[in-house]
């Protein structure tokens, strides 16, 4: 396979981001290292994958290290899965290992694994490929090794409904749809997050589609915590953030970043919101948050938010130029860094989300819409431009929009059988 393939395939990074992996994997690295962690609350896409379709990942990475030139390849697991890595142990190959990651939180961050793993500090703003690694998620390498266009994406269902799943599903059907697979909300009002419990936005409609980077939906009670904070306005956030921060540091002493040495303190962040000017406040350091979020759920003793803060913060920063111009080989990690790990165990507590079963299974649904909505922008860079017109007969597989001429972006194809009703910045087809 060739990085031109993967670009018709429409291949982009499936773990969130969404970054086209032709352009990923244009480099060239000694290792791969497969991001399998996994580590948001209640999801359990990648090890699901990890146990039932490890062949196609396999497939996939070894055409991913040769594209790359990588020599190894390291599967980073969550130390906990011994039934996953018992599994797919006896079907590693010489040159790909596993490495059992502690179950915390951000244990999937690529910064945060590319350091546990090879022990070596990507430099602040700077990318895996600065010390020599290539990380991908489990379903981008599945994507590969299956070498047929994205059409479907893995994702699980958790929290308030029936019965919480991992399943796939056409991109583009609506998320209100693939809950009412997992058995329907077992409440009457209620809020939806789309990604995850720490990193993820509140869903705006339940007819939102699915794109080709979710990977969780978690349904709560519209009266719960991570509802409310997720549709808190900033001038809240700004007015209480300004009245309350008591400097207590636990928001910068919990940072993973801080902890990997690299130039970020929230908590500096906060004093700047209460005592400087509108530029003054917003201090060069949160540049390099990887908004994770720990500090605000976890962190915080007074309930406040240090990560909308800091996110508040990047534009100015970057506007003045405030980026890290020391020697990145004397970055070290913070002595303390790994005895201040957040367990996923006391993030769940945290977070309340111990009332849900923590249970994802892959379960395969037998569902035909008759609609779905491509959008042709769910993927890093420009949106793709729609290849199709209103009354084109498509089937599973065709193309339906593609990047502009030299423009960073992916190819959208469709995921129904059916004919394009709409275009505008989505592509409907209707079965």
């Amino acid at each position: 396979m060739t990085l031109d393939r993967i670009a018709e395939l429409g291949i982009v990074g499936a773990g969130g981001a969404g970054f086209p992996t032709s352009v990923k994997l244009n480099t060239q690295v000694p290792q791969l290292l497969v991001n399998g962690a996994e580590c948001e609350p209640l999801l359990h896409k990648d090890k699901e994958l990890l146990m039932h379709h490890a062949d196609d990942m396999l497939r996939g990475i070894r055409i991913s290290m040769n594209l790359a030139g990588c020599t190894e390849a390291v599967i980073g697991i969550k130390n906990k899965y011994h039934g996953v890595m018992d599994a797919i142990q006896p079907k590693l190959p010489a040159d790909v290992r596993i490495f059992p990651l502690p179950d915390s939180y951000p244990s999937g961050d690529e910064f945060v694994m590319v350091n546990d793993i090879t022990k070596r500090i990507i430099p602040p703003g700077g990318l895996p490929k600065d010390v020599g690694c290539v990380v991908m998620n489990v379903e981008t390498l599945m994507n590969i090794g299956l070498d047929k266009p994205v059409t479907h994406k893995y994702l699980t269902v958790a929290g308030a409904v029936a019965d919480p799943i991992t399943l796939s599903v056409p991109i583009g059907v609506t998320i209100g749809e693939v809950i009412e697979m997992a058995g329907g909300a077992t409440v009457s009002d209620f809020g939806v997050l789309l990604g995850g419990a720490m990193m993820g936005t509140v869903a705006q409609s339940l007819d939102q589609p699915v794109t080709k980077t979710l990977g969780g939906i978690i349904v709560l009670p519209s009266d719960h915590s991570l509802i409310k904070r997720y549709k808190m306005p900033w001038a809240e956030i700004h007015q209480i953030g300004k009245s309350a921060c008591d400097q207590c540091r636990f928001c910068t002493d919990l940072c993973p970043r801080y902890l990997l040495g690299h130039p970020i303190e929230p908590h500096a962040a906060m004093r700047a919101l209460m005592f400087g000017t509108s530029n003054e406040q917003l201090v060069a350091a949160t540049l390099y948050c990887c908004e994770c979020n720990l500090c605000s759920l976890f962190s915080c003793p007074e309930d406040l938010d240090p990560k909308n803060v800091c996110v508040q913060g990047k534009p100015a920063a970057r506007e003045q130029g405030l980026k890290f111009k020391g020697d990145p080989s004397e970055i070290e990690t913070h002595p303390m860094k790994d005895y201040r790990r957040v367990s996923t165990k006391r993030l769940i507590l945290k977070l309340g989300l111990d009332n849900f079963r923590n249970v994802g299974p892959l379960t395969k649904v037998d569902f035909k819409p008759s609609k779905v909505v491509l959008p042709l922008k769910q993927h890093t860079g420009a949106p793709a431009i729609a290849a199709v017109k209103v009354g084109d007969k498509v089937k599973v597989g065709d193309l339906i929009g593609k990047p502009a001429e030299k423009a960073l972006g992916a190819r959208i194809h469709a995921s129904i059988s059916g004919t394009v009703s709409a275009v505008n910045s989505s592509v409907t087809i209707t079965a």
